[in-house]
């Protein structure tokens, strides 16, 4: 069974279609990154979910369940941290997460949940009024871990979160899909995302653009790697420009970068430099990174047609 599946889901808002014929499965036991620019369609599909609003058309099922017929069975199966939360200053981290165990209806310690994330026995007990940013954001995850959900929907979990932070998030992010959960895990940070998320979807003016792994997205836009080859001294690069599936060289000092759409032209660019008369000193390869595929995914609707092989429905 699909953790969540949407149908046509269409949502308008007068003239203004924000969600537009999006069709979408997210498989029990995964982290999908949900990604696209402000105005996408991301945070209105992520209220569907949540029964926050109504799609105008179109089916929508999370956990196997309609959260129109049913949003109280469906929210007491997940575990939310959403971008605009807000917390009681006045109260405790304690009395926070005693508050989440009591609307999920279940016992927890709560400095169990707060060292999970990172919150020691001495903030436990302290007003969340004087909190950090990344200290309240450990917080409201916490909140969303109580009650072992079934799915989590996260919007901007790495927000106020240093490096550290963000490393320990993306590893709860993994324990929690260990344990058998799924992760819905919307972000503007493409590391953050590439790093944890099994597959992505991107969203671009309503329309959903593209959904596969990151190595999926690479390959359907045929965005290759780029071969780093440090030298000795810089040959003629007119041989390794000639070759197929090479789609530009570049010079800077001693280093040549040499862009490849085919992965295996890598050996005949070291042959060619080395014919050249240069001696190879270093190679390295850079894959296309995540912030590159979007960008060229979301401006010109660049990326290729969606197929059902990757797991989206035409619109």
């Amino acid at each position: 069974m699909a953790a969540i599946e949407t149908t046509a889901l269409t949502k308008e808002y007068g003239d203004v279609r924000a969600v537009d014929g999006l069709s979408l499965t997210v498989e029990e036991g995964e982290i999908f990154g949900f990604l696209g620019p402000n105005g996408a369609g991301k945070s209105t599909t992520i209220n569907v979910l949540l029964d926050y609003v109504r799609p105008t058309s179109g089916d929508v099922s999370v956990l196997g369940i309609d959260p129109r017929e049913r949003p109280e069975e469906v929210r007491a199966r997940l575990g939310v941290l959403p971008e605009g939360y807000a917390l009681y200053d006045r109260l405790s981290a304690r009395q926070h997460v005693r508050f989440a165990a009591q609307m999920e209806g279940v016992d927890v310690d709560p400095e169990t949940v707060l060292d999970r994330v990172g919150l020691d026995a001495a903030d436990a007990d302290r007003a969340v009024g004087g909190f950090s940013k990344g200290m309240t954001q450990r917080l409201a995850f916490a909140m969303a871990l109580v009650g072992e959900p079934d799915l989590l929907i996260l919007d901007e979990p790495s927000s106020g979160l240093d490096p550290n932070g963000a490393r320990e998030m993306r590893e709860l992010v993994r324990a929690e899909r260990d344990r058998g959960a799924t992760v819905f895990f919307s972000s503007h940070v493409m590391e953050q995302v590439e790093a944890v998320c099994d597959r992505v979807g991107i969203m671009n003016d309503g329309d959903l653009v593209a959904v596969d792994t990151v190595e999926g997205l690479r390959d359907r836009l045929g965005s290759g790697s780029t071969l780093v080859v440090t030298v000795d001294a810089v040959p003629d690069t007119s041989g390794v420009q000639a070759i197929d599936g090479v789609t530009d060289v570049t010079v800077r000092g001693d280093v040549l970068r040499v862009s490849c759409t085919d992965p295996g032209v890598k050996a005949d660019v070291i042959e060619r430099v080395s014919a050249a008369g240069a001696t190879v000193r270093d190679i390295d390869v850079e894959e296309a990174s995540l912030e590159d595929l979007f960008t060229e995914y979301t401006n010109a609707g660049a990326g290729p047609e969606s197929d059902a092989s990757t797991g989206v429905s035409e619109a």
